[in-house]
């Protein structure tokens, strides 16, 4: 019986491979995988307690890597890796240090717009997968086959965005904890800029952006539970009455449930709780009954001018 297991390699990519359960994989364990044309050298991150079911997987699996992980098949673990298989991993992550390095002097000769993340080695050299970053589409069938002539081996780049860029660095985000992207976060979700609004947060790019430069991705974590807070909160703006009398709320905080109330006949604020607060609204706001409206008509034009006033 096989069972599905999430591998990480060197450079921070991540992806599934099926091992069987007579290997005895657990988490922590390096192991020895084999893709599509070439060894691969992991570590298991996390496994699935399910059996993997090859005919509940669709027939062309689509994956975001590079080619060689766009195949119908998914990896198989063969055994887990022995001293001598790590000790030859070390040496292929140092070779891939170095090519990293005369992958930019190409890349400078080139004059190519891209900047280089990582590179990672297969287990048994038959690949070197280099990772990038770039503002756009960068065409790099040049690099590529000068890069495969340097190294005597097949080449792939894969472009990654700045969140995947974020998340293989890492660091500490400024809650001191470390980046969600790098710590649990498996996919990232729609984030946009009215999020932060109805959250009632500060719109200053230095407050809300992360460390990649794009929307915190906290933002979506609390979005639907300030909806719900906000449903019966008051605007700013909006004209009220509490105990000190008649004024303007012109803040407000979702989380404690509280509003400051600027007095109309003093100027002064005070805080207090929403439930003390009742929105009052001037009287041309006001909805009128039927029958004032019926009076109305026949009123002269000057008093229904005041009315309006």
């Amino acid at each position: 019986m096989e069972f599905l297991y999430e591998i990480l390699l060197d450079n921070g990519f991540k992806y599934k491979a099926r091992g069987d359960e007579s290997l005895s994989l657990k988490t922590g364990d390096f192991c020895i995988i084999r893709k599509d044309f070439f060894l691969d050298y992991g570590q298991i991150i996390s496994s699935s307690h399910t059996p993997y079911n090859p005919d509940a997987e669709p027939k062309e699996v689509h994956h975001s890597g590079p080619p060689s992980e766009k195949r119908a098949e998914v990896p198989r673990i063969q055994r887990k890796a022995t001293m001598v298989d790590q000790s030859k991993a070390n040496e292929n992550l140092m070779r891939s240090k170095s090519a990293l390095r005369t992958a930019g002097q190409y890349i400078e000769r080139l004059n190519l717009p891209m900047k280089l993340i990582n590179a990672h080695y297969a287990f048994d050299g038959k690949l070197l997968a280099i990772q990038f970053s770039a503002e756009g589409r960068v065409d790099f069938r040049e690099l590529v086959k000068q890069l495969s002539m340097a190294f005597n081996t097949r080449i792939e780049l894969r472009q990654i965005g700045v969140r995947d860029e974020t998340a293989i660095i890492g660091g500490l985000s400024i809650c001191g904890r470390p980046f969600c992207c790098c710590s649990f976060l498996t996919s990232f979700d729609s984030i946009n800029v009215k999020m932060a609004k109805e959250q009632d947060l500060s719109l200053t790019p230095s407050t809300i952006s992360g460390m990649c430069g794009r929307l915190k991705c906290c933002l979506k974590y609390e979005h639907e539970g300030y909806l719900e807070l906000e449903k019966t909160m008051p605007r700013r703006g909006d004209c009220c009455e509490c105990k000190e009398g008649r004024g303007h709320i012109i803040d407000r905080n979702l989380l404690t449930q509280t509003v400051v109330v600027q007095m109309d006949d003093t100027g002064r604020s005070v805080s207090c709780s929403k439930d003390d607060v009742s929105v009052v609204y001037p009287e041309k706001y006001r909805v009128r009954s039927n029958s004032n409206r019926r009076e109305d008509k026949d009123a002269p034009s000057d008093e229904l001018s005041k009315l309006e006033d």
